[in-house]
């Protein structure tokens, strides 16, 4: 018997665990032979397929020559190579590049960057503001700008208070609305949002117009803007960061996931020169003080260069655009089945709701698709009764029919058998 505490998995249901040996595009190969497709990026982060050359070969020749060093006062090439990549990359206003771990932790990073800069700043804003369903991260400060429920109810104790904003219905004005009342009266610090998409929250789509309004609300009334786009960003939305179909530039931006291609644990929040300026002084105590013992791993931020690199050099965006094409031609055909609610598409994920009696995350449903599914040789992990294909770019014609496949076999048996 393993030792292993899986995350997000309860072992008291004796699910099976499959061992995973190897992985190679858009596939995953098993110890029992079988070639599974990764339907969902292995949790989102997989970009450009698992194990794509370019990636690899530069995190083995990285691997010969530095593995690790301190990166609190000392630096090194990688992380230098890959700053400068995603300055050149990403909006000219974000100028300054922090490292950390994880998606969790470039939130962390955002929120206490956010309130440095109030707190330097002597404006005496503390109070954040979220968005209703959202939901950035398991550490402490992520949960509690998270959505409360069934995933931190137990940690309550430990998170602290939050303004919540209503999801947008319909144009939006019931968010908007919402929003400009909490400027206007809590003076807040910050929003955080994800752009677009809340994902864990049940892959929700909302407009590019009403990302845009909220954002020149909080510019309107001094509140930074975060943009947590640590799922949406490296092009799943359709563009590079899902920011861009509002024409909006953060104050701050989280990134993860497809940072390194999704092959390395890596992420980075970027900064306004303004928020950046908050922190400068000759007065150490308004250091910004958060680090980890691996910040900017010289092996991870040679992937995250490569990664750069073949945004640069491969023709990625095409890629999305074809696939993205696939999804809503997917997407057109199963709104006709019975069972499917809320067929939505936005750039490359698609998804869909179930109808069931029993929605929601802890829907009896999502265990029985999750088992028809591996069966079925892929990796599609619904949430509940929200059904989701969220690919690597690489994913073939063939392997798109088959997952398309596995949907209606599980909506015609699983489904039906409910």
């Amino acid at each position: 018997m393993s030792a292993i505490w899986h995350p997000f998995t309860q072992h008291g249901l004796g699910e099976p665990i499959p061992l995973v040996e190897r992985a190679e595009g858009a596939a995953l190969h098993t110890r029992d032979r079988r070639r599974v497709i990764d339907a969902i990026s292995s949790w989102w982060v997989t970009t450009h397929g698992h194990n794509h050359p370019r990636i690899i070969e530069a995190v083995r020749e990285q691997a010969l020559r530095l593995d690790q060093v301190i990166f609190a006062g000392w630096t090194h090439q990688p992380a230098e190579e890959l700053a400068a990549g995603l300055r050149g990359l990403m909006p000219p206003a974000l100028t300054r590049v922090f490292f950390s771990d994880s998606g969790s932790t470039a939130v962390e990073v955002a929120l206490k960057m956010a309130l440095g800069f109030h707190a330097h700043t002597g404006t005496g804003r503390s109070r954040l503001l979220v968005m209703e369903h959202s939901y950035h991260g398991d550490t402490i400060g992520t949960m509690s700008v998270g959505e409360r429920g069934v995933f931190n109810a137990p940690y309550d104790p430990l998170l602290f208070d939050v303004g919540t904003i209503p999801f947008p219905v319909g144009d939006g004005a019931n968010t908007l609305e919402a929003l400009e009342a909490a400027c206007r009266d809590s003076r807040p610090a910050a929003l955080i949002v994800e752009p677009l998409i809340l994902g864990a929250g049940g892959m929700l789509f909302y407009s590019p117009a009403v990302l845009r309004a909220m954002a020149e609300i909080c510019r309107a009334h001094e509140v930074l803007f975060i943009a947590d786009e640590v799922m949406t960003g490296w092009g799943r939305t359709g563009t590079l960061l899902a920011c861009e179909q509002a024409q909006v530039v953060p104050d701050i931006l989280c990134l993860a996931k497809g940072l390194t291609g999704g092959s390395m644990p890596l992420a980075v929040t970027m900064a306004s020169e303004p928020v950046y300026a908050a922190h400068w002084s000759t007065d150490r105590s308004k250091t910004f003080f958060h680090s980890s013992s691996f910040t900017a791993n010289p092996i991870a931020c040679a992937a995250g260069a490569a990664n750069i690199a073949i945004w640069r050099d491969e023709p990625v965006r095409e890629r999305i655009a074809t696939l993205g094409a696939r999804q809503q031609a997917m997407i057109d055909r199963l709104s006709d089945l019975p069972g499917v609610a809320n067929p939505r598409r936005c750039g490359t994920i698609a998804a869909f709701d179930v109808v069931a009696p029993d929605g929601g995350y802890l829907s009896s449903l999502g265990p029985r698709l999750l088992a028809f599914f591996r069966e079925a040789d892929m990796l599609i992990r619904p949430l509940g009764n929200t059904v989701y294909v969220l690919p690597p770019y690489c994913l073939s014609e063939e392997d798109h029919a088959r997952v398309e496949g596995a949907i209606v076999r599980a909506l015609e048996t699983v489904v039906r058998a409910a």
